[in-house]
């Protein structure tokens, strides 16, 4: 029992480490600028952060959520998303244990932290990340042993053309746009990672979960209907809560009707 409780501490630090590196994709993909260069600065007086000062979690504990210099007030954000991605990763190793998939969802839950983000702050899901997650997603099929390259290569089509088929009828009916591209080119990053079989699972839970958090946000802000909530954080929310859950219930599900 002693080993394995060092390898989930030792993925629990290395994903808040890869969620301090998320942060900075979060800040500067949608300014279009580089994730790799210049080093981490503070928002607001743009003095360079030394690295005793982004440790992930301590620092800010430590800085009592300040900046160093300027004591100016450092976002809840950042240690949320390093804590987020931590237990993330802790997660993932729990259930897959030391496996060749592990890595892989580490990955998609990297990518899906830093979209549900972005899709908050400014209602875009980039291409940056979509499109190349698409490529690498087919190409991590080959080691997925429950996930061969058809069912992702099915699930990219399925997944990207059944939004698109809503987006059209709904666009159809309306004459007005209600789901983004990036919304599409999502659920297909999603399929060509865990395969055709999770698209619609994933749409379904989704969806539930929007209609949950929805109905609320509208009744708060005395909203109609017309309200626009980024559909792209429900996604991931699906796409994670699958990953951890979603075969088994459907096991359960299933079972109700041939018992």
């Amino acid at each position: 029992m002693f080993m394995p409780f060092l390898f989930l501490i030792f993925s629990f630090v290395l994903g808040a480490v890869v969620g301090s590196f998320l942060n900075v994709c979060i800040y500067r993909i949608p300014e279009g600028l580089s994730v790799v260069s210049p080093g981490s600065r503070c928002p607001h007086c743009e003095r360079p952060i030394r690295w005793y000062q982004n440790i992930p979690l301590l620092s800010w504990l430590v800085l009592r959520g300040r900046c160093a210099h300027c004591g100016a007030g450092i976002s809840m954000r950042y240690p949320l998303v390093e804590t987020l991605c931590g237990v993330l990763f802790l997660g993932v190793l729990w259930k897959f244990g030391l496996h060749a998939v592990t890595p892989v969802y580490w990955l998609l839950g990297a990518a899906l932290i830093v979209i549900t983000f972005i899709d908050l702050d400014h209602q875009i899901i980039p291409d940056a990340i979509s499109l190349p997650g698409i490529v690498i997603g087919f190409g991590c099929s080959f080691a997925v042993p429950w996930v061969s390259w058809l069912d992702s290569l099915l699930g990219i089509l399925v997944g990207g053309g059944s939004l698109l088929l809503v987006a059209m009828v709904y666009e159809f009916l309306t004459k007005k746009e209600g789901m983004g591209g990036g919304d599409i080119k999502l659920l297909a990053m999603i399929g060509a990672f865990l395969g055709w079989q999770a698209v619609f699972p994933i749409i379904f839970i989704s969806s539930l979960a929007g209609t949950a958090v929805g109905i609320p946000v509208m009744i708060r802000q005395k909203a109609d209907t017309r309200l626009a909530l980024p559909f792209g954080p429900f996604l991931a929310f699906g796409a994670l809560f699958y990953l951890f859950w979603g075969p088994e219930i459907l096991h359960w599900y299933l079972g109700l009707f041939m018992s």
